[in-house]
């Protein structure tokens, strides 16, 4: 299986885990949409990072992982569904270069930004959205996807958390080790258990011998084996991720009913045909003039906006 993701305890149950390995999901995104190395490369990580999240979580719905950047790269999304379908998008100068700071964070005002949208909501409520900065507390920018990840965990969830991401051509993977809440409340409060913290220490010990190249070249079961056979790690049923992107005519349809009949007839007369092309997958949607006119016929449907852009 190429495409894995394993949610796996250590020892006592102290130490919660997750892996993935992304090849034919990550070369699928790569065939659709062409960047730069290091932004092709950043994408990647924040693809595995949110099929990890996504699989830490309790939760039914869908997480988007954004970093919007005030450097050469302005915008750089991955999408996880509940099934773990994976999408991912960037915006960015061509041949941008440099590390994440550079490139997202180079004013100061980078910023990620996750949000889980429950599949089912109540009436109305609205998508939870978590931000973080790209920079640590001392106003330092952070180098890499993974410091910036484990400083939102620690903030939002108040749980110590220990993360690799890497991606290459062939490949995007990741692990994230937890420490368990203690029984009583978060893993920060007063009094918590000691055994729980030196697990969770020795289980960060050991997956810091853990390069990123190794990261890259190990397949999920072989690289838990190695890490932590004396911790005898307990491994859940395996998930499979697969692309899906969620776009579709009649999404596309709902956006323009919400750019305004007047906005798409100048585009038909300007152009004969309102054409676009899904920002994540590169599908592309025309609605010439037959098309339009339904669009706003008073007898169709017209329902409110996807939640997220095209």
């Amino acid at each position: 299986m190429t495409d894995t993701l394993l949610k796996f305890m250590l020892g006592a149950g102290h130490v919660r885990g997750v892996v993935v390995r992304l090849e034919s999901v990550w070369r699928e995104m790569r065939k659709r949409r062409q960047h730069d190395a290091l932004v092709q490369n950043l994408l990647g990580e924040m693809t595995a990072a949110a099929a990890l999240l996504a699989g830490s979580l309790k939760f039914d719905g869908s997480l988007v992982l954004q970093i919007q950047g005030d450097g050469p790269l302005r915008l750089a999304v991955a999408e996880c569904q509940p099934d773990f379908g994976l999408r991912a998008t960037a915006k960015a100068d061509v041949h941008a270069v440099g590390s994440l700071s550079e490139l997202a964070n180079a004013h100061g005002m980078g910023r990620c930004v996750i949000t889980l949208d429950p599949r089912t909501k109540d009436q109305g409520q609205q998508p939870y959205q978590g931000i973080v900065s790209l920079a640590d507390a001392s106003g330092q920018s952070l180098s890499d996807l993974g410091a910036v990840l484990q400083q939102y965990l620690a903030q939002s969830e108040q749980i110590p958390s220990w993360l690799m991401l890497a991606a290459g051509e062939q490949a995007a993977c990741g692990l994230l080790l937890q420490r368990m809440p203690d029984s009583g409340g978060t893993a920060g409060a007063a009094g918590r258990d000691a055994e729980a913290d030196e697990d969770f220490s020795r289980a960060v010990h050991l997956a810091s011998t853990l390069g990123r190249d190794e990261l890259l070249q190990s397949q999920p079961e072989d690289l838990l084996r190695k890490l932590f056979w004396q911790e005898e790690p307990r491994v859940f049923s395996p998930q499979s991720p697969h692309f899906h992107c969620t776009c579709g005519k009649k999404r596309v349809a709902d956006m323009l009913r919400m750019l305004g009949q007047d906005e798409v007839e100048s585009v038909l007369k300007e152009q004969g045909e309102v054409d676009v092309t899904c920002e994540f997958c590169g599908a592309r949607y025309a609605f010439d003039l037959v098309d339009a006119a339904r669009l706003f016929r008073p007898d169709v449907n017209q329902p409110p906006a996807p939640p997220h852009p095209q």
